[in-house]
């Protein structure tokens, strides 16, 4: 697959990062405005570095925007004089949806809008996925390429929103409760670079086990919950300071705020 990605920031380098991993590609365009912030990266083969958008666009197939929602609409129209009938074009863009791209580019190209997570770099992403009318006969390209990096669904447009706060800010939510658990093991006598290990593994362990079972929460949390015992003693304890209703009023917030800043 010919790709560039449209922006290397943090997002776009992550995914990056996840295609070299897995050489997925025959070439690799990575644009930026700075360069030299990204020139290390040249030194993989097939692999090249511009500043020029149409550039990477002309010598592509498949289009991963990467940029803030602020470029979008500048970008698009500068390229979309080199757009051909096989293009397909993939947005990362936060907020910016597909009547808008289609109202810069057309209706008739391949659009497909996607929302990963910064853990695409280690090939643990969870991607969601929609297209316009004509992109859903190339969503499977955009699905062969996020399930290389992690894990892809297909969603209904009006869900982007939502998944955006889930499986985007998703990530910080998450790191915010191992750091927590990781302070709590450092209170117990654990040193700092143990207690993050705890935290890490044991995160890591509860969601394979929910992957590999297929079972609800409440289940697993059954198991290791005896009469009087000392981890209902803390879930209760949890439970009573707040833990789960602050975390669905925090992702109630985001929601809330993604919707004031995003053209959806």
């Amino acid at each position: 697959m010919k790709i560039a990605i449209i922006g290397t920031g943090n997002l776009g380098l992550s995914i990056a990062k996840g295609l070299i991993v897995n050489n997925a590609f025959t070439t690799l365009y990575l644009t930026k405005r700075k360069t030299e912030e990204i020139q290390e990266y040249e030194q993989h083969s097939k692999l090249k570095v511009t500043s020029d958008n149409r550039e990477a666009v002309q010598h592509s197939d498949i289009l991963i925007f990467a940029v803030q929602p602020t470029q979008m609409e500048r970008i698009l129209k500068e390229i979309k004089d080199d757009l051909h009938e096989n293009h397909v074009l993939i947005s990362t863009v936060t907020g910016y949806n597909i009547p808008a791209i289609e109202a810069i580019v057309g209706e008739e190209q391949f659009i497909v809008r996607s929302m990963p997570n910064t853990a695409i770099a280690v090939g643990k992403s969870m991607t969601c996925l929609c297209s316009n009318e004509k992109g859903k006969k190339r969503i499977a390209i955009a699905e062969a390429i996020f399930n290389r990096l992690g894990t892809s669904i297909i969603i209904p447009e009006n869900k982007m929103q939502a998944a955006t706060v889930i499986c985007a800010s998703g990530i910080a939510f998450w790191m915010r409760l191992i750091r927590a658990t990781t302070q709590g093991a450092v209170q117990l006598g654990f040193d700092a670079k143990d207690a993050h290990e705890l935290s890490m593994q044991t995160c890591l362990g509860a969601a394979s086990l929910l992957i590999e079972s297929g079972k609800h929460p409440e289940e697993e949390i059954d198991k290791v919950t005896t009469p009087r015992g000392c981890t209902i003693e803390g879930l209760n304890e949890m439970e009573h300071n707040g833990l789960s209703s602050s975390l669905i009023k925090g992702i109630q917030a985001s929601f809330k705020k993604i919707n004031t800043i995003t053209t959806d």
